[in-house]
């Protein structure tokens, strides 16, 4: 039943943060690179989904997939890679099916399979996936009925069960790494990017009392809307080599998938300090070159150094997940009767417009004469009476396939075997 669907992943669970980056889409090439995937491999629908610990490709096609399928996704997606880079990053690709596939996408949504268990940010970050994949083209009815169940899921596992009870998001955790080491209200602090995941920090940072922010990102306007929290100065991404204002600590986390503070930018940002600083870089991939640890006096907090402290609340959670795992195997089957309705709706969709035609025909072709010769208020109720077996004939059929299917559904195996 649920053949079409298949997902490509690649999370921290299988490699390394930087192997995840790997398979990502580079922003400013993102819808580009996707439409012509899903062009070329012939899906008809797509959903991208890129967080800071997993990749997801989740696709709807009933057509047979190409053999080497992880490696002609990565190479499409990201053609400067190398040849050692591209068959590491393919090797270490997940491939689901069907019931799998489903399954996967319901314990991603209800934080399951998150780096932080129970975190609630991952039910935002496929909404806006799916909104961002949509404005580009690539799903259809197939994800967005699949979605829509997706979210209920989640929401239903978030209010049933105590997953998420005190759970942290990776920001969170990052920030807390950064407040231990002592930084003061009144640091010096460069934001780069401007994403969700910066905007996020930035709350932090605002309601623990810094203020001296400056915030630099690609879009302006964005870098504007962040740095009015704290009255600070808004640039754009290119004007970070000329800054010469010093800082205490560098946050950094970008779409980018190559380095942006290189050892040399990094020298010049420090503008002659020695003191030590921090530096939190949320991008996957890198976007500090990781060099800078052994020239400079640094702490370095990245999403690699934040799983072992993500470890800690998955011990609590455990018999949690358990409850979950029972609520999404009762979403699973609920959502092949949904499945199933949708594709009678979809086969009998000519109908209505069929119908239509055949009554449009009667009352302008077959009997356009006599109907043309009725009063006015007998052609009036004649439509009424039109429309009224119009509405009827198209209920008609789509209720008795409906109520067909529902009754093969629930026809016990043993009966069916025995008319095979």
């Amino acid at each position: 039943m649920f053949d079409g669907y298949h997902l490509l992943t690649l999370t921290h669970r299988h490699t390394t943060l930087e192997n995840i980056g790997h398979a990502m889409a580079d922003g400013a090439t993102a819808a580009a690179r996707l439409q012509q995937l899903k062009f070329e491999l012939g899906w008809e629908e797509l959903l991208y989904l890129a967080t800071c610990n997993r990749v997801m490709y989740l696709f709807y096609t009933p057509q047979p997939l190409v053999a080497d399928l992880a490696e002609t996704v990565v190479a499409t997606i990201r053609p400067d890679l190398t040849a050692q880079a591209l068959a590491e990053t393919a090797a270490a690709m997940q491939l689901l099916h069907g019931t799998d596939a489903i399954r996967h996408l319901l314990e991603v949504a209800s934080s399951m399979d998150s780096l932080v268990v129970g975190e609630r940010e991952i039910i935002r970050q496929l909404r806006e996936a799916y909104d961002q994949s949509r404005a580009w083209g690539l799903p259809g009815d197939h994800l967005r009925l699949l979605l829509r169940t997706t979210i209920e899921t989640a929401k239903e596992v978030y209010s049933h069960t105590g997953i998420g009870t005190k759970a942290l998001s990776i920001v969170a955790l990052a920030f807390g790494e950064m407040r231990r080491s002592g930084l003061a209200t009144d640091a010096r602090i460069l934001l780069v990017g401007a994403g969700q995941t910066n905007q996020l920090f930035a709350k932090f940072l605002a309601k623990a009392g810094y203020r001296r922010v400056a915030v630099f990102n690609r879009t302006l306007a964005k870098a504007e809307s962040v740095a009015a929290t704290f009255d600070g100065p808004a640039l754009p991404l290119a004007a970070l080599e000329h800054y010469s204002g010093g800082f205490d600590a560098l946050i950094v986390c970008t779409g980018a998938t190559q380095t942006l503070v290189t050892p040399a930018l990094y020298r010049q940002l420090l503008a002659g300090e020695t003191s030590p600083k921090i530096v939190v870089d949320l991008s996957v991939p890198n976007n500090v070159d990781k060099a800078i640890t052994a020239a400079f006096s640094v702490q370095f907090i990245e999403i690699e150094d934040l799983k072992e402290v993500a470890k800690e609340n998955l011990a609590f959670r455990e018999s949690e997940c358990e409850k979950a795992s029972t609520i999404i195997e009762k979403r699973i089957l609920a959502y092949r009767e949904v499945w199933h309705e949708r594709q009678i709706e979809r086969a009998l969709a000519h109908i209505p417009a069929e119908v239509r035609a055949v009554k449009e025909r009667a009352i302008y072709e077959v009997y356009g004469r006599e109907f043309a010769a009725l009063p006015p208020e007998q052609q009036q109720l004649m439509l009424k009476m039109l429309d009224y077996m119009e509405k009827k004939c198209v209920a008609i059929p789509i209720k008795a396939a409906k109520e067909m299917a529902l009754r093969g559904r629930k026809r016990p195996a043993t009966e069916v075997a025995g008319k095979n």
